[in-house]
């Protein structure tokens, strides 16, 4: 499996304790950000990037309303160990 820079760049973050929501508004609109542990402001993340890895079996939502939270899956957990320990990332 090979992601992009973007997709490696978000599953290394998130395995690194910052918080991927979406945000639901009232008119319909669904902003997909990255929340950072140390204050910075949160990070808008694309939604091709975050359907890429849903579709891939590497993230999964506890759809929330309004704001649903994205995690790692225990295949992107394995990806990002290979990743480690000296492998190449694909599967």
């Amino acid at each position: 499996m090979t992601l992009s820079p973007t997709q490696q760049q978000l599953l290394r973050a998130l395995a690194s304790g910052a918080t991927l929501k979406s945000h639901r508004y009232l008119d319909g609109r669904k902003v997909y950000q990255l929340h950072w542990l140390d204050g910075h402001p949160p990070q808008t993340v694309r939604r091709s990037t975050v359907a890429a890895l849903q579709a891939r079996g590497l993230l999964f939502s506890n759809q929330k309303f309004p704001a649903a939270t994205y995690m790692l899956t225990e295949a992107a957990h394995q990806l990002l160990a290979s990743e480690g320990a000296g492998g190449t990332g694909a599967a």
